[in-house]
C-alpha cells in the first residue's frame, strides 16, 4: 500500500463533505426543537469549529503576550536607569560646591592629592639642588677667570683680591636657593706668612666694599662707618668678649666678603675677618673640598640658641687660581661658603599655592651624626609642611608608621664623590629625601559623610541589581510557558502519529511555531498552501490490511438528537475502538464524522496483519453492540438498533 498526501487529501474532503451533511441534519433538528427564537438569535448560523477564524494559536498567542510583558519590563528599567542618573547628576550638580572635597575625594583624592605633593616636593628639590650646584660651580669659575686676569695685570696674587660687584653676584646665586635668609660669604686662604698683609689689604677693601653694599642696600641699614666700627680689625675665631685672635699656626680661612652684609643674630660685631675654621663643620667641609677639589656638603645643622629650631646645611664650593676646570694642577685659592636654611624652602614651597597641604618629610644622608659646642650636625632631620608654614619636628624620623606604604623618596644631592680621596675620619654625605602624608592630612579629608554617599552608591547600584533580575526573572517565566506549549504539543503530536512519522515531521519543520502550525493543519484543515510545494511523506507498505469501519442507521438516528448526544454516542464507541485498536497494534489512521479507519500492519510491519485486523473488526462488534444497548436510556430509542459495518481490504 502507499499512503501519500493527496490521497489523503482526497479521503478527508470525501469524509467532509459526509460530516457536513451530518451537521446540516443536526442543526435542523436542533432548530425544529428549539423553535423559532433559537434560529433568530443565532442568525441562522452556527459557528464551524474547523474555520480558521475560529482557531487560536495558543502557543503565539502566548509568546505575544510575554513579548509584551517583556517589553514593558524593559521600558521599566530603562525608566528607572534614566531617572536615577538624571537625579545623580542633579544632585552632583546641586551638592558640587558642598561635597566636592568629600563625596568625590572619599577614595581617590587623598591618595592623588599627596601623590601630586610630594611629586612636587621631589621633582622642585631635585631640580633646585641640581642648579644650585651648578650655579655655584658658574659662579666659582667666572671668580676664578676675572681674578686671573686683574691680579695678572697687578701683578698681585691670591689671596689678595677682592671680588667685584660682590652683593649683585651673590643676589643672583641666593636667588636660586629659593629661600628667605641665605647666606654667601667668600673665604680667602690666608697662609700664616702672609697673615700680617692680608689684614693690611682686607682693612683697605672694607670701606669701598661697605660703600658699594650700603648703595645697593644691602647693609641693613647702617652706614658705611657704623660697620667699619664694628669690623675687627685682624683675624680673629671667637665671638666671645674680648676677642680671640685666630691661632698663629696652619692656614688660616677668614671671611672677607659677605651677603647679605649685616650682623649676624646675637652679634655686636661684624664676621669680616672671623676665622670660618673656628667652627668644626666648616673646618671639615674645607678640608674635603680642598682634597677632593670639588663642593661639599655638610650634615643638616640644628641651631640652637633661637626661639625656634632652625635646620640647615652648609655647602662649599672651591675657587681655584685658574678657571681651566681640565688642569688637575690648579690650586685651591679660597671657598664660597653657602649655608642654606631647609625650613625657609619648605615654607616657600607651596607660597600661595594650595592650603590642604599637610606633609611630613624627611631629609636623610649617609654620614653619621656630629656634635659640636655650637651646633649639633645630623644625619635625620623631620620637617612638617602645613601649607606655607613650617616647622622642624625634630633631629629624626618622625613620621607615622602607618603611612610607610605610601612612602615617596628621591636622592636629592649625591655629588658622586670618590670616597677614596676624602681624608680619613671625614664623611661626604649623600642626601635623600622622604615623603609621607601626615595625620593633618588624613584628618583634612576625613568625614562623616562617607557612610551617607557609600550607602547611596551601594543602594543606586543594588536597586539596578533587583530591576535587571525582575527582568531576567519576566524573560525566563516566559521560556518557561513556551516550553510548556511546546511539551503538551509534543505529547498531543506522539498520540496521533507514530514516533517515526512525528521525528520526521519535525525534521521537516525545524522549529516549534512550524510544528504548532503542522499540528493544527494536520488535524483541522489541509490547505492549498501546503499542497503546493510541499514535500510529501510517502512510505511503501506492501504487507498491510486495512480496516473501514462506520454505524449503519447513523445519519437518521443523529437527525433525531441533539448534537451532544450525537457526539456522546461517538466518544463512547470511538474510545473502545482506541482501546481495542492499542491492545492489537493497530494505527488509527483517523475518524471521519461515523467513519473509523485504521490499518494493521503500519508503520511496524507484521506477518499476521490480516488476522489481526480480524481479530480487531470481531471484537469492535462485539464491543460496539454492548455500548448501544447501554446508552439507549439515556440516547433514546432506536440507539440499541445501530450497527457496526466493517470491511476489511489485505494488500499483500
Amino acid at each position: 500500500m502507499l499512503l501519500f498526501r493527496k490521497e489523503a487529501v482526497s479521503a478527508i474532503e470525501y469524509n467532509k463533505r459526509r460530516v457536513a451533511k451530518m451537521n446540516d441534519s443536526s442543526i435542523h433538528a436542533k432548530q425544529s426543537a428549539l423553535g423559532p427564537e433559537s434560529d433568530s438569535s443565532t442568525g441562522g448560523e452556527i459557528p464551524d469549529p474547523s474555520s480558521p477564524s475560529q482557531q487560536e494559536n495558543v502557543p503565539l498567542d502566548v509568546a505575544r503576550r510575554e513579548e509584551k510583558h517583556v517589553f514593558r519590563a524593559k521600558i521599566f528599567a530603562t525608566i528607572i536607569l534614566l531617572v536615577a542618573s538624571g537625579k545623580s547628576i542633579l544632585g552632583f550638580r546641586f551638592n558640587y560646591n558642598r561635597i566636592s572635597s568629600n563625596f568625590i575625594l572619599i577614595f581617590f583624592y587623598p591618595i592623588q592629592k599627596f601623590s601630586g605633593y610630594a611629586s612636587e616636593v621631589v621633582t622642585v628639590s631635585r631640580e633646585t639642588t641640581g642648579q644650585l650646584f651648578n650655579a655655584l660651580d658658574a659662579f666659582s669659575v667666572s671668580i676664578s677667570s676675572q681674578a686671573a686676569m686683574e691680579l695678572e695685570l697687578l701683578n698681585s696674587s691670591w689671596p689678595f683680591y677682592r671680588i667685584p660687584d660682590w652683593s649683585v653676584r651673590a643676589q643672583r646665586l641666593v636667588e636660586l636657593t629659593r629661600m628667605e635668609d641665605p647666606s654667601v660669604s667668600f673665604d680667602p686662604i690666608v697662609r700664616q706668612d702672609e697673615r700680617k698683609a692680608w689684614e693690611d689689604f682686607a682693612n683697605g677693601e672694607y670701606p669701598i666694599e661697605y660703600q658699594y653694599s650700603f648703595e645697593k642696600g644691602d647693609t641693613g641699614g647702617m652706614t658705611t662707618e657704623e660697620l667699619l666700627n664694628k669690623t675687627i680689625p685682624f683675624i680673629y675665631q671667637s665671638f666671645n668678649s674680648p676677642v680671640v685672635p685666630a691661632p698663629g699656626t696652619g692656614d688660616l680661612l677668614p671671611m672677607f666678603q659677605q651677603y647679605p652684609l649685616d650682623l649676624f643674630p646675637g652679634l655686636s660685631e661684624m664676621l669680616m675677618n672671623w676665622d670660618a675654621q673656628s667652627l668644626p663643620a666648616v673646618r671639615d667641609l674645607f678640608r674635603i673640598t680642598r682634597a677632593i677639589k670639588r663642593p661639599a656638603v655638610g650634615g643638616f645643622f640644628i641651631q640652637l640658641g633661637r626661639d625656634t629650631k632652625a635646620s640647615g646645611t652648609q655647602v662649599v664650593q672651591p675657587v681655584f687660581d685658574r678657571a681651566d676646570t681640565a688642569d688637575e694642577a690648579r690650586r685651591v685659592v679660597g671657598i664660597v661658603s653657602l649655608r642654606l636654611h631647609w625650613l625657609d624652602y619648605f615654607k616657600n614651597l607651596f607660597h600661595g599655592g594650595d592650603s590642604d597641604v599637610r606633609l611630613i618629610v624627611v631629609l636623610k644622608n649617609s654620614c653619621p651624626p656630629s656634635r659640636h659646642a655650637s651646633a649639633i650636625s645630623e644625619h635625620v632631620v623631620t620637617f612638617q609642611i602645613d601649607g606655607s608654614n613650617a616647622m622642624v619636628l625634630g633631629e629624626k624620623d618622625l613620621h607615622n608608621a602607618k603611612f610607610d606604604s605610601m612612602e615617596v623618596t628621591e636622592t636629592f644631592i649625591d655629588l658622586a664623590v670618590d670616597h677614596s680621596q676624602v681624608p680619613v675620619g671625614l664623611c661626604v654625605p649623600t642626601s635623600t629625601l622622604h615623603v609621607y602624608p601626615s595625620e593633618l592630612l588624613e584628618e583634612k579629608f576625613e568625614t562623616n559623610n562617607r557612610a551617607i554617599y557609600t550607602s547611596v552608591v551601594v543602594t543606586i547600584f543594588s536597586f539596578t541589581v533587583l530591576v535587571f533580575l525582575l527582568y531576567d526573572f519576566v524573560v525566563g517565566r516566559l521560556q518557561r510557558k513556551v516550553m510548556e506549549r511546546i511539551n503538551k504539543q509534543d505529547m498531543i503530536v506522539a498520540n496521533v502519529f507514530p514516533s517515526a512519522i512525528r521525528d520526521r515531521l519535525y525534521q521537516a519543520q525545524g522549529n516549534a511555531l512550524q510544528q504548532s502550525q503542522m499540528v493544527n493543519q494536520s488535524t483541522n484543515s489541509v490547505g492549498t498552501e501546503n499542497e503546493i510545494g510541499a514535500a510529501p511523506l510517502a512510505d511503501l507498505f506492501p504487507n498491510t490490511s486495512i480496516v473501514f469501519a462506520d454505524i449503519a442507521g447513523f445519519t437518521s438516528w443523529s437527525s433525531a438528537r441533539e448534537p451532544q448526544q450525537v457526539f456522546i454516542l461517538l466518544e463512547n464507541i470511538y474510545g473502545a475502538l482506541d482501546t481495542i485498536a492499542n491492545r492489537y497494534a493497530i494505527f488509527k489512521v483517523e475518524t471521519v464524522g461515523d467513519c473509523y479507519v485504521a490499518a494493521a500492519g503500519i508503520p511496524d510491519p507484521m506477518d499476521n496483519h490480516a488476522i489481526v485486523a480480524c481479530k480487531f473488526a470481531r471484537e469492535a462488534l462485539k464491543k460496539t453492540k454492548e455500548i448501544t444497548h447501554q446508552m439507549e436510556v439515556s440516547l433514546g430509542p432506536d440507539t440499541a438498533a445501530l450497527d457496526l459495518r466493517i470491511g476489511i481490504h489485505r494488500y499483500e
